[in-house]
């Protein structure tokens, strides 16, 4: 489900390592697959699609967070929280996910953009790659193309798929290809190059905010706290998703891929973990179909439709209309 900034592709050298069984899991080059093709998990896995950004950027993430119980404060755990529920719920949930990727309501285009540009300081890339690697999870999911299948390993749909490029070296085909709608926006292509600056700036606000209360212990704690414990957490509440939802879980749904309801990573994704839900009606704002699945960020979409800022709210009420509504 998530993704990272990816930048233009570069030139690298070739491996000279072989492509036996006790070889490097990173296998040598070899022809890149087009944007248009379905890619197996070992195509990707070559060390001309190393994502070098992707991997800098998570490693500086976790490698802060070792500072953690040095500079915690109260305030800010709750600064952490806070933005964990900003980011992770309104910004990935909402905004990226329901929004972007499925179009699950209607907004304005200022609405639209908050929520994009909050998604974009969760830390998981921008706009474009997040939902165009989303949209082909969706078209391929738990199949031959698809970024992050369990069955190409527990591991690797949690985190070591985000270490190599999915565009396979053709970014922009890639957008193109999943994204259109998105890529032809002057604003989305904007986020696309603000993601790290957002993110400088954020860290620089948190800390100039902690100085002016508290000095340097709480500007400090507000940085590592607010900005990389916080990123962190939500990012992998985000993986579990494409991990652990497609692994353990009961189905309401009969679906063509593995995905589950996972009652624990709908508390930490904010109601994403009612996943074979969702697969089976991928549009459906609503991700919580039985009455003790409890789907927060589908209570922010009440509060912004009965506010006027949403509409035309996909909502499937009852099981005629599901079964009346194939899904897309």
């Amino acid at each position: 489900m998530a993704s990272v900034i990816q930048p233009p592709p570069q030139k690298t050298r070739r491996s000279r390592e072989t492509s036996s069984p006790h070889s490097a899991t990173v296998l040598p080059s070899k022809p890149k697959p087009t944007a248009f093709s379905n890619p197996t998990a070992a195509d990707r896995r070559r060390w001309d699609n190393v994502s070098v950004w992707a991997i800098g950027w998570l490693a500086i993430a976790h490698v802060v967070v070792l500072a953690a119980p040095f500079t915690f404060t109260w305030a800010g755990l709750g600064v952490a929280l806070l933005l964990h529920w900003i980011t992770g719920s309104l910004g990935i949930c909402l905004g990226y996910h329901r929004l972007l990727t499925h179009s699950g309501m209607k907004t304005y285009p200022w609405v639209r953009y908050l929520f994009a540009t909050v998604g974009t300081l969760a830390g998981e890339g921008s706009p474009l790659d997040w939902v165009a690697d989303h949209r082909k999870h969706h078209a391929h999911s738990d199949q031959e193309g698809d970024p992050h299948s369990p069955h190409d390993g527990g591991w690797w749909s949690h985190v070591f798929w985000l270490a190599f490029h999915t565009h396979d070296g053709d970014r922009k085909a890639y957008l193109q290809r999943w994204v259109p709608d998105l890529y032809k926006q002057r604003g989305m292509r904007i986020l696309d190059v603000l993601f790290l600056p957002l993110h400088l700036a954020t860290g620089v606000a948190l800390f100039a905010v902690g100085y002016g209360f508290g000095g340097l212990t709480l500007g400090t704690s507000l940085l590592v706290w607010g900005m990389f414990v916080r990123l962190v957490a939500v990012l992998h509440a985000t993986w579990m998703v494409n991990s652990a939802s497609h692994l353990w879980g009961y189905k309401n749904y009969e679906t063509t891929d593995d995905s589950r309801n996972n009652w624990l990573v709908a508390i930490v994704a904010y109601g994403e973990g009612w996943h074979n839900n969702h697969h089976a009606y991928p549009r459906m704002a609503k991700h919580g179909h039985k009455w003790w699945e409890f789907d927060i960020t589908w209570q922010a979409i009440r509060f912004l439709r009965a506010t006027g800022l949403v509409w035309d709210v996909v909502d499937y009420r009852t099981a005629s209309e599901k079964k009346a509504t194939k899904p897309s």
